[in-house]
């Protein structure tokens, strides 16, 4: 059998190799901090992303401020608007549209599922340190721009 080649003498030295088999570690470690509360992390992050919003938003931007997927996020806001963690209002300007904010339970489980995040984040990157953590932060924070689609 002939080996692949590749320019990485071995997998550990391919920067994607190893960001997938982090993320894939590191998702794990926040289902598990989600799961006592009954959240998925697409959940999650809509909902975290309608509360960290002053006003309510439009079901398309909150997909755009969360940058999912416009029909995901449809059948997520389903499921929240089923869990009561948010609620639909009519728009003020526009009948078509709809506003969404969370509702006092919704905001009263995403800060509970936030501290937990929080701290799975820290216990996942804490070999790193908090120079680390700040230095890998600020590289993601650069490949994440360097690669924004255009909206």
């Amino acid at each position: 059998m002939t080996p692949l080649a590749s320019r990485f003498p071995s997998p550990e030295q391919s920067p994607g190799f190893i960001l997938w088999h982090l993320t894939h570690a590191w998702q794990r470690t926040v289902r598990a901090a989600l799961t006592p509360h009954d959240l998925t992390h697409v959940q999650f992050v809509l909902l975290a992303t309608l509360t960290s919003h002053e006003t309510p938003l439009t079901q398309s931007q909150l997909a755009e401020s969360a940058s999912t997927d416009p029909m995901m996020t449809s059948q997520v806001v389903r499921a929240l608007e089923k869990k009561g963690l948010l609620e639909r209002q009519p728009h003020p300007q526009d009948g078509r549209a709809i506003l969404l904010a969370p509702t006092t339970g919704g905001k009263d489980l995403i800060t509970n599922a936030n501290r937990s995040v929080e701290d799975a984040d820290e216990s996942f990157f804490a070999a790193l340190g908090a120079t680390g953590t700040h230095q890998l932060t600020a590289l993601l924070a650069t490949l994440r721009r360097s690669h924004q689609q255009p909206r």
